[in-house]
């Protein structure tokens, strides 16, 4: 087991070596990101609960739901439970365009590379290329791994954001 996971250890440098630089906060961008993702989908289904819970309760509480007075209320309720709904999802979608540019940056950066090695040999030394080219389209590659699995994640996230901040308005009913 112990083996295994140097193995794993020792390709994934490998892969960080073979991309350059930019792979770093590629990575650091996902985890992020995904850290707030599961955050959200773990909010949903555990503290969300009893936040809906507390605000209906203290709409339901009133005895009096019907006056421009109670209406500015189940406002007020009802914009605090959509805050805490919504936390963090513009942060996640900025995440996700990130990460595909931080890949245009190492696509840039990797075939500077190969520009300079070309200027330095004329074109004969076709590993110091390679090494530049996989420079530049590993990084590539990452960013939209890591774009398009938090496109997927985030999908989800938002649907169940806006089904909940619905749900919300319709269990706060007024008295007419």
């Amino acid at each position: 087991m112990q083996l295994l996971l140097l193995d794993a250890l020792e390709a994934i440098d490998r892969f960080f070596v073979a991309g350059g630089p930019v792979l770093y906060p590629i990575a650091v961008l996902a985890f992020v990101m995904w850290v707030l993702m599961l955050e959200r989908a773990w909010y949903y289904f555990t503290a969300y609960r009893d936040d809906e819970r507390q605000t209906i309760a203290i709409w339901e509480g009133r005895l009096e739901r019907s006056s421009w007075y109670a209406h500015v209320i189940r406002d007020k309720l009802i914009s605090e439970t959509h805050i805490k709904i919504d936390r963090h999802l513009s942060l996640i979608k900025t995440m996700i365009a990130l990460c595909p540019l931080f890949g245009l940056l190492g696509t840039v950066t990797g075939m500077i590379d190969v520009f300079t090695i070309l200027s330095v040999t004329g074109g004969g030394d076709a590993k110091s290329m390679a090494s530049g080219v996989s420079r530049a389209t590993i990084p590539t590659m990452a960013g939209m791994v890591a774009a398009l699995s938090g496109v997927l994640a985030n999908i989800y996230i938002t649907r169940k954001a806006s089904r909940e901040r619905k749900l919300i308005v319709e269990h706060l009913t007024l008295d007419h």
